[in-house]
Parts: structure tokens; sequence; C-alpha cells
């Protein structure tokens, strides 16, 4: 079944009633998405919220010198949109791209303010994803403010084990904000 992830999410944040699961369920369509598809370009509105059934989503930046840098990074059994974005309809200003081959569930924002309106459950969801986004945030923000390198990489194997045994050097020394090279080198001492 294409919503038993997003069903197991609902019943684990105490959405339990059926009838409730089934039409939070309806707003979603499935879709498939292959490694490095754009799903929100830099100039792009972001107009839907993704549930990621399998794969993983990274959100970045490219200045104008071509370098990337990662803001945030998405897996299985969560949620992702370009949030800014999202709630003000304006230009994302980052992209969103999947990092692997994704299966995703769909949902329009019209719809996803719709649930947010009239499934409180579904309304303690959305409170739960941007309390999460904004700890995630600080966290990241305040945790690395005099970090040297070999902390933030520890710092990353602590809260994000994800990030070291899934994404690409590259990726994670940009939302780290070191080399590639000193990553490597610091991952091959530890």
């Amino acid at each position: 079944m294409k919503h038993q992830q997003l069903i197991d999410f609902l019943h684990n944040k105490g959405i339990s009633n059926a009838a409730t699961i089934e039409h939070i369920c309806s707003f979603f369509s499935f879709e498939k998405a292959k490694s490095k598809t754009i799903l929100v370009d830099y100039n792009a509105v972001s107009d839907c919220y993704y549930f990621i059934n399998s794969g993983a989503i990274r959100l970045f930046t490219i200045n104008k010198e071509g370098i990337e840098t990662s803001r945030y990074f998405a897996f299985e059994g969560n949620f992702v949109t370009a949030l800014p974005s999202f709630i003000d309809q304006k230009p994302a200003e980052e992209f969103m791209q999947t990092i692997e081959n994704c299966e995703l569930l769909k949902i329009s924002r019209n719809d996803f303010y719709t649930l947010v309106k009239n499934v409180s459950g579904f309304a303690k969801i959305y409170t739960e994803i941007l309390e999460l986004g904004f700890i995630t945030a600080q966290k990241r923000i305040y945790g690395f403010q005099g970090f040297d390198a070999l902390e933030k990489v520890q710092w990353i194997i602590k809260n994000q084990p994800q990030l070291i045994l899934r994404v690409s050097n590259k990726m994670v020394a940009s939302y780290l904000g070191i080399s590639p090279s000193t990553l490597s080198r610091i991952k091959a001492k530890l």
C-alpha cells in the first residue's frame, strides 16, 4: 500500500480513527522521483508538501561562485518542503532536490491547509513539524558557533547519523561549513 508509511506516521502521532486516516490519505498522491530531481526550483514558489516514503531530499542554495550550501536533509517517514516559500508564497530562494531515488506522497498547499484547519490531529502534526524545524535549525546554528571541524562532525554523528551514512561527503561538508577533504580526514580518524 502506497500510503502505509503515512498511515504508520499518523498512528504514531495519535491519529487512530480509520475514517480520519482514510480522509487524510485521500489528499495525497503518490509519485516517484529519480535521484537529483529538482522538486522546488530557486525562483519557484513551493506549492506542495511531500511525505517521504523512501529516499532522501535536501534543501540547498548556490552562491555566485557556484558553491552549494546544504541547509536541511529529510529522510523517509518525514514531511519536507521549502517551508518559508510554502508559508508566504514567495520564491523559495533555495532548491529542494532528491538525493536518492524517492517514493513520495504529495499534497497541495490548499489541501494541506484544509487538513490543518479541519482535522485537529493534523493541525497538531503541523505544529510539531514547525517546532522540530525550528529546534533543528537553532541547534545547528548555535551548536556550530565556536565548534571546530572535529566537533561539528561529532555533533552530526550524535544528532543526525543518517547524514554520515547516506549523504555524500560533499553535501555533508557543505552542511557543516567545512571542506570535503577535511571531512574525509576527520571521518578516517574516527
